[in-house]
C-alpha cells in the first residue's frame, strides 16, 4: 500500500484508490504508487474488476505543475515516458475497469479516467485538458485517447481552448457513459464492477484484448486478432463451464459458474 495511492479489494472488486488532497494531483511518487497498484490489480487472481476512484471530492485534478514547472527538459522526458507508461498499463489491465469521477477529470486525471474501459460520473463534474493553457499539450495519452473516444474534431476543441466540459456536456461528448448523483458515483460504478466478479476471467480478458488491440490496426487483422483469442478460449475452463450451463440449462437461462 502506498503513501497515495492504494488497492482495496472487496468482493471480488479492486478499488485504485487516490488519495493525495487536496486534488489528487499526480507527481512522481503517485505515478509510481499507481503503477504498482496497476501492476498488482492486474495479476490478482481475486480481483475481477478495477475502480478507478479519487474520493467523494475529486477524482483528478492532473499533474503537479508546481513540480513539473521545476523540471529540466531531460528531467521531463524521464518523468512523462513513465507517467505515459504507467496509464498505459492502467489501460492494459486484463480485467473490466471502470472511472468513478467525481469533482474534476483534469488534465493527467482525465487521461487517466480515459484508460478505463467506462466512466461514471457525478452531475458536478467537470472534464477537461487545460495543457494549452500551460503552454504545453497532454502527454499521458490525452491526445490519442480522446480523439479515438470522441473524434479528432471535438477533441482538438477540448485541447486547443483547454476548456472545461461539464458533465451533461462530457455525456453528450461520449467522454462519460453515465451521469449520476454526486453521492451515487461509487455505489454506480461498483453495481457495473460487481457483476464481473464471478464471470467468466479469461473470457472477459480476451474480449477487452481483442476490441483495444483491434482499435490499432486495420479490419482484417483486427478480425484475424478476434479470431485467435476466440478459438484460445476452447483451452480455458471458462468455455466449458459456459456451453455446459447452456447445454444444461438451456438459452436465457444459462449463469456462469467459473471460479
Amino acid at each position: 500500500m502506498g503513501e497515495f495511492v492504494r488497492l482495496e479489494v472487496d468482493g471480488g472488486v479492486g478499488t485504485i484508490r487516490l488519495d493525495r488532497p487536496p486534488v489528487n494531483a499526480i507527481n512522481g511518487q503517485v505515478t509510481a504508487e499507481l503503477a504498482e497498484a496497476a501492476s498488482e490489480a492486474a495479476e490478482r487472481a481475486d480481483v475481477r474488476a478495477v475502480i478507478l476512484y479519487g474520493g467523494e471530492k475529486t477524482f483528478c485534478g492532473g499533474a503537479d505543475v508546481k513540480e513539473m514547472s521545476t523540471r529540466t527538459y531531460v528531467e521531463m522526458r524521464t518523468f512523462g515516458t513513465r507517467l505515459q507508461t504507467t496509464v498505459a498499463a492502467v489501460a492494459a489491465i486484463p480485467k473490466p475497469t471502470v472511472a468513478a469521477i467525481t469533482g474534476y477529470a483534469l488534465g493527467g486525471g482525465l487521461e487517466l479516467a480515459l484508460a478505463a474501459d467506462r466512466r461514471v460520473a457525478g452531475d458536478n463534474v467537470k472534464v477537461g485538458q487545460p495543457e494549452i493553457l500551460l503552454g504545453i499539450i497532454p502527454g499521458a495519452g490525452g491526445t490519442q485517447r480522446l480523439a479515438r473516444l470522441i473524434g479528432p474534431s471535438k477533441a482538438k476543441d477540448l485541447v486547443f481552448t483547454g476548456r472545461f466540459a461539464k458533465a451533461e456536456e462530457a455525456l453528450s461528448l461520449g467522454i462519460v457513459d453515465q451521469v449520476v448523483a454526486p453521492d451515487d458515483v461509487y455505489s454506480t460504478a461498483l453495481a457495473w464492477a460487481a457483476q464481473f466478479a464471478g464471470g467468466p476471467a479469461v473470457a472477459l480478458a480476451n474480449a477487452k484484448a481483442a476490441i483495444d488491440g483491434g482499435l490499432d490496426v486495420d479490419l482484417a487483422s483486427g478480425l484475424a486478432l478476434e479470431t485467435h483469442l476466440f478459438t484460445a478460449l476452447w483451452a480455458t475452463e471458462d468455455q466449458k463451464n459456459g456451453m455446459r450451463s447452456f447445454v444444461e440449462n438451456g438459452p436465457g437461462k444459462a449463469t456462469f459458474e467459473g471460479k
